[in-house]
């Protein structure tokens, strides 16, 4: 990603957090694609009075050494936001909040950087998961074509 990403994600993340009156106290979501989503938003809340911490989650627990799913900071009376790239069917972000339930931590919603509009918002809403996204197909392609 692209340090203009980073900022700029780090710091919408931070935005929605606040609209919706969540208080995470850390971020994270399954590797690859939510680890520079979890980085960057760390790294925005560094000068709020309430820094987030990131941590990974494996989509399957290591096969040696610590054996663990969860990886970093997080600790069982966190409040979490799973983070994801994109939101496509919902099943990584559904695969992060079970391993983060199941380590004993709370999970507040997901978000997203970008919504595919292909039914994972109601996907997780169905399951009582709030979902918050920066972005979505519909409004990347709106911008691309322009004003008509």
């Amino acid at each position: 990603m692209r340090p203009e990403g980073l900022t700029t994600i780090g710091q919408l993340a931070l935005v929605h957090f606040q609209e919706a009156g969540w208080r995470p106290t850390a971020v994270g979501g399954l590797t690859l694609g939510a680890d520079p989503i979890a980085y960057a938003i760390a790294y925005a809340s560094a000068i709020t009075p309430a820094p987030i911490r990131a941590f990974t989650v494996r989509k399957e627990p290591k096969a040696h050494g610590t054996k663990q799913q969860i990886e970093g900071p997080l600790l069982p009376t966190d409040n979490v936001v799973v983070v994801e790239d994109v939101l496509t069917t919902g099943a990584s972000a559904l695969r992060a909040v079970d391993a983060i339930r199941s380590f004993g931590a709370e999970v507040l919603g997901i978000l997203a950087v970008v919504d595919r509009e292909q039914g994972a918002r109601e996907r997780l809403q169905d399951v009582g998961l709030a979902v918050l996204c920066l972005t979505s197909v519909s409004q990347l392609l709106a911008h691309k074509q322009g004003p008509r």
